[in-house]
């Protein structure tokens, strides 16, 4: 079968003869429908985050149909349309029973730790695949994984009905952030350099954020240290700074700053298992949120070296559609 692999840093190429999933007692194999990119499947490709052996199967942000289903598992059945939640903590430690799996020292991370969900047909765990309505568009569908970790960083904020939240960044993550500010009843203002993304984000509904302007929440998306460091400037005393992009490079803070502004600093990292998927698919249900709009490419399965290449560049989030058979129609 077909699965899009990391050969070498930097290289992305379409293998056709990748070895077809084996299942495991607790676990479905589901023919793959789409993937969303996102930057930590870009750092991958870069070689900023090291992946255990090459070639590599990339991606992560996956749904598609449930094709067979191990004898263990009783709740899935062939036929069921479902969204992957990619990261699978054990469960049973510390952290875990404490109901914040996000913080699982035993986590696995598909397309970081184990290979990826790019490819025709994967093996996952099933209690980590989400049935959703086949009714539901597929541009919103692949947007669940990525929508959930930033309905995760809004609840994190705080953020009361009318509160002005600031985000920093309107990359994909950063627009799917300015819609769960809005479905939380507050007005999103953004800071972005770049004239498309700034676009986008008024398209979805965020104001451009004044230079003198200050916040009671902050979430900064964007993941540049810099940005970071002027974005503590733009939250008011008492505000809560929420932080999703990440980087390596160290960032500035006095603790004088930190401590004579009361602030809060958070990191907010992926979502827990099982209530914040949970509560994503709960929202769509509900509400006209529509996270599709935030996606401007689409790219086949034999063009994926090419939406790689011009994922950085793309405003708004790239995906990746794979050709549907009989067998998952």
């Amino acid at each position: 079968m077909r699965a899009v692999t990391l050969v070498s840093p930097g290289a992305v190429a379409v293998m056709d003869d990748w070895p077809e999933p084996v299942r495991g007692p607790g676990e479905v194999v589901v023919a793959v429908h789409g993937v969303g990119l996102c930057g930590s499947d870009l750092a991958v490709v870069a070689g900023h985050r090291p992946v255990p052996a090459l070639p590599w199967v990339l991606g992560h942000e996956a749904f598609g149909v449930i094709l067979s289903t191990g004898r263990e598992v009783t709740d899935r059945r062939p036929g069921q349309r479902v969204v992957v939640e990619p990261n699978y903590p054990c469960l049973a430690c510390g952290p875990c029973r404490a109901g914040v799996t996000s913080g699982c020292r035993a986590r696995r991370a598909a397309g970081i730790s184990e290979h990826g969900l790019l490819a025709e047909r994967v093996a996952v765990p099933a209690r980590f695949t989400w049935p959703v309505p086949d009714s539901w568009d597929d541009a919103d569908v692949v947007c669940v994984e990525p929508l959930t970790v930033a309905v995760g960083a809004v609840r994190a904020g705080g953020l009361r009905a009318g509160d002005p939240c600031l985000v920093v960044g309107a990359g994909a993550q950063g627009l799917l952030v300015c819609l769960a500010v809005r479905q939380a009843g507050g007005v999103p203002y953004v800071v972005e350099p770049h004239e498309g993304r700034r676009a986008l984000a008024s398209e979805v509904g965020a104001e451009i954020a004044a230079e003198d302007a200050r916040f009671p929440v902050a979430i900064e998306t964007s993941g540049v240290p810099e940005a970071f460091e002027a974005t503590v400037d733009r939250v008011a005393d008492g505000g809560r700074l929420i932080v999703v992009g990440q980087s390596s490079r160290p960032a500035r803070l006095s603790t004088f700053t930190l401590v004579q502004r009361r602030l809060t600093l958070r990191g907010r990292l992926i979502y827990d298992h099982p209530g914040d998927f949970a509560h994503t698919i709960a929202l769509l249900r509900d509400h006209d949120l529509r996270p599709g709009r935030v996606l401007r490419a689409r790219f086949e399965l034999a063009d994926a070296p090419a939406a790689f290449a011009q994922a950085a560049d793309v405003p708004g989030k790239s995906w990746i559609s794979l050709p549907r058979t009989e067998e998952d129609s």
